[in-house]
Parts: C-alpha cells; sequence; structure tokens
C-alpha cells in the first residue's frame, strides 16, 4: 500500500494535471511520532483554477481527498494558485534571466560601449 503522502500526490495529479505540485508532510512538527502521515502542506498549481474563487478551489481538492481526510488526515493546509497567480508570487523568480555572454560584455565594455 502506498503511503498517504503518494495517495495524495497521485489523486491531485489525476484530477488537477498541475504544472506544479508540492506535497509536505508536517507530522513531524506535530504530537505524532516519527514515521506518521496525518499533517500535511499542499502547493497545487493549475489551470483548472482559472475563474475559481478559493473556496471552491478548496472544496475541489477537498472531493479528491474524501477518504484520506476521513480515515488518515488530521490536518491539510491548502495553497491554491492559478498559473498567472504562481508567477505573479514569485515575480518571475522561476525563471533563470538571459544569458549576458561575458565575452561580448568584455568586448562592449572596451570599445567604450554600455
Amino acid at each position: 500500500m502506498a503511503s498517504i503522502q503518494l495517495q495524495i500526490e497521485n489523486k491531485l495529479r489525476a484530477a488537477f494535471q498541475p504544472t506544479h505540485l508540492d506535497v509536505v508532510n508536517e507530522s513531524h512538527m506535530h504530537s505524532h511520532g516519527s514515521g506518521a502521515e496525518s499533517h500535511f502542506k499542499v502547493v497545487l498549481v493549475t489551470s483548472e483554477f482559472k475563474g475559481q474563487r478559493l473556496i471552491n478551489r478548496h472544496r475541489a481538492v477537498n472531493k479528491i481527498l474524501a477518504d484520506e481526510l476521513m480515515n488518515h488526515i488530521h490536518a491539510l493546509a491548502l495553497h491554491t494558485y492559478t498559473e498567472d497567480e504562481w508567477c505573479d508570487l514569485f515575480d518571475g523568480a522561476r525563471n533563470s534571466p538571459a544569458c549576458m555572454g561575458g565575452s561580448l560584455r568584455q568586448r562592449k565594455t572596451a570599445s567604450g560601449l554600455r
């Protein structure tokens, strides 16, 4: 049988086809023993949330994870975003900047151009 964390990941991937998904087991931060799977944080980014209010996003996730919530999970922190919201949140930090070409910069500086 797969871990609760893996079950959550698999169900959310199948239901939402996310562009970003993090499922973090935070049980160790609570009064549960090692190996517990009762407290999770989910960061879910999908185009399917476009135009949906936050409450409807959470309801959709809770519906997919109904069995886990009923039988295994004590706490679930949800962070749900559209792709645009995710990019705005990180202000493009996920993308590396374009290469400036060190030798080109050196040539421009050497020729007096900036």
